[in-house]
């Protein structure tokens, strides 16, 4: 498992895992597309089913993205697994994608990324302030990781 580092070389796809493609997935495929998508193709699913989160589009909306008509999706959702790295962002979707790379032949690496929901019980601006953590930390990991692949085109 590489570290994420420009050394790690450049994808040509990447799918973005966690529990159940509604916050942390679907927001790092967002932002991978918003900066990268010419050059990446890009993806996400979750280890089981969920249904989309209104704050993740709220936080997303902050940056002038959207979620668009996502639907979330599970592994078993995707018509195939040929991508050449798996980001995981929650410790289940580690462990998913890990098992994978027995049958497929593919990078993983584990972004360790906070559940904004363990905000909730607070007031609505301290859960949106959890999300948008969460989405700040996620575009900053995305540009790094990417970036030397957006130079390599130049």
């Amino acid at each position: 498992m590489a570290d994420g580092g420009p050394e790690a070389g450049r994808p040509q796809s990447v799918l973005f895992m966690c529990g159940q493609n509604v916050i942390r997935s679907v927001m790092a495929e967002v932002l991978a597309k918003h900066y990268f998508g010419r050059s990446l193709y890009v993806a996400s699913a979750g280890v089981r089913p969920g249904d989309n989160d209104p704050f993740v589009e709220a936080a997303l909306d902050e940056l002038g993205l959207t979620i668009g008509k996502h639907r979330p999706h599970s592994l078993e959702d995707l018509e195939d697994l040929n991508f050449d790295l798996i980001v995981t962002l929650a410790p289940e979707a580690h462990h998913a994608a890990l098992d994978l790379t027995a049958r497929y032949p593919v990078e993983v690496e584990y972004w360790p990324t906070m559940d904004p929901t363990l905000a909730a019980g607070g007031s609505r601006e301290q859960t949106l302030n959890a999300y948008r953590a969460l989405r700040d930390t996620l575009v900053d990991r995305v540009r790094d990781r990417f970036r030397y692949a957006a130079k390599a085109r130049v």
